[in-house]
This record gives structure tokens, sequence and C-alpha cells, in this order.
């Protein structure tokens, strides 16, 4: 966790709303907390967030949280390849040590196989992450002065770009410890480390130097996009690429960014309507379901509703939307031999 950032996005306790203070520094390099405590400041309060491997905690279920992912918050770094590897022959496909490498593969893949010096030319191409981002902040235009909150950030490339482009401040959130700490590492380390899935449970560790332009600017925490520790009106921008359809309340996510943005602020989202009940609700989906409605089950033009005040019961107040692109291609990798192609729906709206 970067100083810089702590001062300047000024986060509150998710329970109290009282700002937060660094109460402990255990381990710091360079400017970075890497193990640490933050404290709400309010004495009747004083519950406490903590900072692991450069990343801070914030969550309102901070203990649920922790228990249900105590595995992969303790999770060992320190291991030689052929164990790894051991250790996934043992756990077997489907387990939860399997899903983790198959999520960092396509993720990191994605965001840093461009870079990667022995990446195999032809054949899937990495950086769909990147290609949506730059449509999305063509179609945005001018954005205020102010920082960027990365909503989903995954393993970090994204964030990086957002900070290269201007030199802004940039927070990048996501839920999933494994891809925080790389996307942290590279903060720390500058450097991408991750498990390639070749097929099958045979994955080869890819490991190799980078380095990104006002890197210094970026910083990752771990929070919850539909409950985050900020004060009204903090960011200028609101990035959240493919993460409206792994959320337990597409809604409650659209619903918090008139608070979190600016006057003049303005939201980039991209989504490819990927609906799993694993991730979110049936009764929560933004269509996908009922198909004797209205809208026959479209997801589009319900988003669409949702953001243009009085078009839908449930329609977000102060948000309008300035720009719009339909089937942007995504493609993600799999294993060597697969991969998916997505088309996502692009949308920036701003606050009035």
């Amino acid at each position: 966790m970067r100083r810089r950032h702590l001062e300047d996005l000024r986060p509150i306790c998710l329970v109290c709303q009282t700002s937060l203070t660094l109460s402990a520094v255990l381990k710091e390099e360079q400017g970075h907390v890497i193990e640490g405590t933050l404290r709400c400041q309010s004495q009747t309060c004083q519950r406490e967030y903590p900072i692991l491997d450069g990343i801070p905690f914030l969550l309102a279920n901070l203990r649920g949280y922790v228990a249900g992912a105590i595995d992969q918050i303790d999770a060992r770094e320190d291991l030689d390849p052929a164990t790894e590897s051991l250790l996934g022959d043992c756990c077997g496909p489907g387990s939860a040590y399997d899903t983790t490498r198959q999520h960092l593969s396509t993720y990191a893949w994605d965001h840093y196989g461009d870079l990667d010096p022995e990446e195999a030319a032809g054949g899937d191409r990495p950086g769909s992450v990147l290609r949506v981002l730059e449509r999305g902040l063509a179609l945005a235009g001018e954005i205020p002065e102010g920082p960027i909150l990365d909503l989903g950030c995954a393993v970090g490339r994204s964030s990086f770009a957002l900070a290269g482009g201007g030199g802004r401040l940039v927070l990048g959130t996501d839920l999933s410890v494994p891809m925080l700490r790389l996307a942290s590492r590279i903060l720390h380390r500058d450097r991408v480390r991750y498990p390639r899935r070749r097929v099958g449970i045979v994955y080869d560790r890819r490991d190799f130097p980078v380095s990104f332009p006002n890197a210094e600017r970026v910083d990752f925490w771990l929070a919850d996009a539909a409950g985050l520790p900020f004060p009204a009106g903090t960011f200028a921008a609101v990035v959240g690429l493919n993460v409206l359809d792994c959320v337990a309340s597409p809604h409650d996510l659209l619903a918090a960014l008139p608070r979190l943005l600016a006057p003049g602020g303005k939201a980039i989202l991209s989504t490819p309507y990927d609906w799993s009940p694993r991730a979110t609700p049936v009764e929560a989906w933004i269509g996908g379901h009922s198909q004797r409605g209205e809208h026959q089950g479209a997801s589009e033009p319900v988003l669409r509703a949702l953001l243009t005040p009085g078009a839908h019961p449930a329609s977000i107040e102060g948000l309008r939307i300035v720009a719009e692109e339909a089937d942007i291609p995504w493609r993600v990798r799999m294993h060597e031999r697969s991969s998916v192609e997505y088309r996502v729906d692009l949308v920036v709206v701003e606050r009035g």
C-alpha cells in the first residue's frame, strides 16, 4: 500500500464511515507498506483492517472473507515449479488449487502476454483488456482531473495503462487475493510471474521483467465493487471492464457510481453478459432470463434502461449515457489449444 494513495484517497471504515489511519507498519519498502494495519478513528468502532503483501483488505465482512479465503491468503509462493506441478497432480483438475492457477493463467496471459519475450508468435493474441480500455477511453473523451478507480482490475494491466496515459493517481481493486498479489508483485519487483496453462493440469512458469511509466502512481487494494471505502465524489473516472456480470448485485454496483464519481466524472463499463449463478443470483441478473417479458431476455436494453433516468423502475439517478459500442471482441485463452471469444458491450456514462 502506497502512503500517497492512503493520504489522497482517504479511505473510510465500511462499518461506521469514519476515516481510517495507518496504525501499525510492520514491514515497509520504499514507501510501500508491505505489512501493517489500518484502524478506524472512531473511538466507538476501532475496527482494524490488515495490510498483507502490500494489499490492504478493506471489506465490511472482513472476518467472513478472511475465514473463507485463508488458504489463498496464506498460500506459499516460494516453491519450485516442479513442486507446484506435483501439488497440482495431487489436487487434480477442478480443485481449488487448479482453479486458481487457471484463473491466473487466463488473466495474466491476456494482461501481460504481449510483454513475454518467449510468447509464441501467432495464434491467440493477448491484450483484449488493453484494446477494450483504449476504445472506452476514446469514447469517453475528456475526463476531469482527479484519481481513477479500476474496478475488478484482476492482475493489473489496465491500472498501469490508465496511469501511463496521463500520470493520474490510479487505484485497482479486486476481490481475488492471488490476482492482486500478482499485480502487487509487479509494483514491488517489476516482474510478472504466473503459471501459464499448457494442457490439462500442466502449467509452465512464466517469469519476466516489465516496466511501466508512472507506475509509482498505481496501487492495488482488496475491496468489494459494491461496497467501496471512499468518500463521495472521490474519483474523476471509474473503469469496470467485464466486472458487471461477476458481482453479486450488478444493480448495486451501478447505483454506487453516482456516489463514487465527482461531478462530470465518467464511468467506462464493458460486459459480455456472461451470467452465472456462481457469481450472481439469477434474480439479480440484468436480462439473461424471463424471455417472455418485454425484452425477451436481452440484457442490453435492460442495462440502458437502468442507466436512463425514468426509463425503468430501478433506474439509477444522476447518470446519463454519453457513448456506447456493441460487439467488441475479447479473446480468452484457456490453454494452448483452446480459447473463447466473447463479444462485449461497452457503455460510457457521465455523472450529472
